[in-house]
C-alpha cells in the first residue's frame, strides 16, 4: 500500500472540495480500485508468462504467445487506468489550492486595507476555513475534469476490448506465428479466477462513468435551482412594494 500512499493522499485532499457524487466516486475509487491493487491482486495475478503452458517446448513459442494474448498485463492496465482516470482530479486540485492561495494573500491585504488599485476585493471562492464554492472558474474546472474522467474511462473500456479482443479470459490460446514451428496451444493458468477480477474491474469502470454522469447533471440542477431562488426573491419584493404604494396613493 506503501506506492499508492501518495497519490491517496492527494486524492483525499480533493473530498473536501468535492459535491457529495465526487465523495462517492472517491470511496468508490479507493475501496474497490486502489485498495485491491494494493491488497496484491498482482500476486494472486502472478507472473503470466512464467505460469502459462504450452504444447511445445520450442525456444521462444511460448513468448511469442504471451505478446500476442497479452501486449499489456491487466494488473499493469489497471494501474495505468487508475493514474489517468485521476490525473483530472488532481489538476482541479492544484486549481483549488491556486485559488485558495490568491484568496488568503487577499485576505491579508483586506486586514491592512491596502489594495494595489486602491479597490476594496472581496474574495468570492473560498472562505476563511479553505472551503471553497463552486462557481465562476471553478464551476468550469470542476466540469471539466468530470468530463475529461468520462472521456478516459470509456477510451479505457474500449481499449481493454481492443487490447486483448476478449473479455472473459480463455483457458487456452492458439498460436501459430514465428517462432512457433507450428500451431501450438498455450493454457493460462486460473484463468476463471481472473475472469472474475476483469469482469469485477469492469463493472467499477462502468460505474465510475455513471457517477460522473450523475455529478454532472447534479451540478447543472443545483446551479440552475440557485439561480431560480436568488432571482424568486426580487420580483416578489418590487411586486409586494407597488402594491403597497398603489394602496397609499388610492
Amino acid at each position: 500500500m506503501g506506492e499508492w500512499s501518495f497519490l491517496s493522499d492527494l486524492l483525499d485532499k480533493v473530498q473536501s472540495h468535492s459535491t457529495v457524487v465526487g465523495k462517492v466516486w472517491m470511496c468508490v475509487l479507493f475501496l474497490f480500485r486502489i485498495f485491491i491493487l494494493a491488497a496484491g491482486i498482482d500476486k494472486i495475478w502472478g507472473d503470466e508468462q512464467k505460469n502459462m503452458n504450452c504444447n511445445t517446448k520450442s525456444p521462444g513459442c511460448r513468448n511469442g504467445c504471451y505478446d500476442k494474448s497479452f501486449p499489456i498485463s491487466h494488473t499493469r492496465f489497471w494501474i495505468l487506468q487508475i493514474l489517468i482516470v485521476s490525473t483530472p482530479t488532481l489538476i482541479y486540485l492544484g486549481h483549488v489550492l491556486l485559488v485558495i492561495r490568491r484568496e488568503n494573500k487577499l485576505r491579508r491585504r483586506l486586514e491592512k486595507k491596502l489594495d494595489k488599485n486602491g479597490m476594496t476585493k472581496v474574495p468570492k471562492y473560498s472562505n476563511e476555513d479553505g472551503k471553497v464554492h463552486l462557481k465562476g472558474v471553478l464551476l468550469v474546472s470542476y466540469m471539466m475534469q468530470l468530463l475529461f474522467k468520462i472521456v478516459f474511462e470509456v477510451a479505457f473500456i474500449v481499449g481493454q476490448y481492443y487490447i486483448y479482443g476478449f473479455i472473459l479470459m480463455p483457458t487456452k490460446i492458439e498460436y501459430d506465428a514465428y517462432p512457433c514451428p507450428s500451431k501450438v496451444f498455450c493454457f493460462i493458468s486460473r484463468p476463471t479466477e481472473k475472469t472474475i477480477f476483469i469482469i469485477f474491474m469492469l463493472a467499477i469502470a462502468i460505474l465510475s462513468v455513471i457517477l460522473n454522469i450523475v455529478e454532472m447533471f447534479y451540478l447543472m440542477i443545483s446551479k440552475m435551482q440557485e439561480k431560480k431562488k436568488s432571482s424568486d426573491p426580487i420580483p416578489q419584493k418590487m411586486q409586494c412594494h407597488n402594491s403597497s404604494e398603489r394602496v397609499t396613493l388610492f
